[in-house]
């Protein structure tokens, strides 16, 4: 059986209401994704929401404001499509893991990517304390936090160290963000393929050895404890 579809985080989930704040936020979003937050003037948003500049004002104090809300707005959306995306992907741990950078690379191949929003949102402003800052960091923390169910749901399965989902979901999330980079300066979708290969490898290193292996491991270590025969007879020789 197929997974189910999954919508694409560029596609608002709703029609565009009849309500101008929602027409500013649905017209301001895509905008500052494609063209960046200092780039795009409140005139151009106004103009593509097809709203009074008068209205602008009466529901944002100011741009930043409205980039703030676009931007909680878009987090919501692209974490239910990439949550819903992941989970579609497989019933183990490691398929949801690896079926990430599958989602991924849907996203990299179609139309309108222009990477992380809330990278280039971040890229854009100097102050860590600054709203819009904040807005990336706590998405960034909330797929943090979604991949680290996985990474513990992985930990259990295979039996490993439980100390180690943390470390292995921050790398994850390196992962995932180098993909998006790489695919948005190369434009080349395979960026996540690259990356979901380079976790299957990280994840055989901290997948705990079979018992055959530590077993063989062990007996190798105990026969190069062991003295050679000739050594033994010449040993035995001395004390006659």
């Amino acid at each position: 059986m197929s997974p189910p579809a999954v919508t694409n985080p560029e596609a608002n989930a709703e029609a565009p209401q009849a309500d101008a704040r929602e027409r500013l936020l649905e017209a301001a979003e895509p905008l500052i994704y494609a063209g960046g937050i200092h780039a795009t003037g409140v005139d151009a948003i106004v103009r593509a929401a097809g709203a009074a500049r008068k209205s602008f004002y009466t529901y944002f104090e100011s741009k930043d404001a409205l980039v703030v809300a676009a931007l909680s707005r878009r987090d919501e959306r692209w974490m239910r499509w990439f949550v819903g995306g992941t989970l579609a992907r497989g019933r183990t741990p490691q398929a949801r893991l690896a079926g990430m950078f599958d989602v991924l690379r849907e996203w990299f191949t179609s139309e309108g990517f222009h990477g992380c929003a809330f990278l280039n949102a971040a890229g854009e402003i100097a102050s860590p304390d600054d709203p819009v800052r904040v807005v990336a960091r706590e998405h960034k923390e909330r797929l943090l936090d979604f991949v680290r169910e996985q990474c513990e749901a992985w930990v259990a399965s295979v039996g490993a160290d439980r100390r180690v989902a943390a470390r292995l979901a921050r790398q994850w999330l390196i992962l995932i963000d180098g993909a998006i980079g790489v695919a948005l300066v190369s434009g080349d979708g395979d960026a996540a393929l690259d990356a979901r290969a380079a976790g299957r490898s990280l994840l055989d290193a901290l997948a705990p050895k079979s018992g055959s292996d530590s077993q063989s491991q062990s007996q190798n270590r105990s026969l190069s404890r062991a003295p050679s025969r000739r050594a033994a007879q010449r040993k035995e020789q001395d004390h006659e």
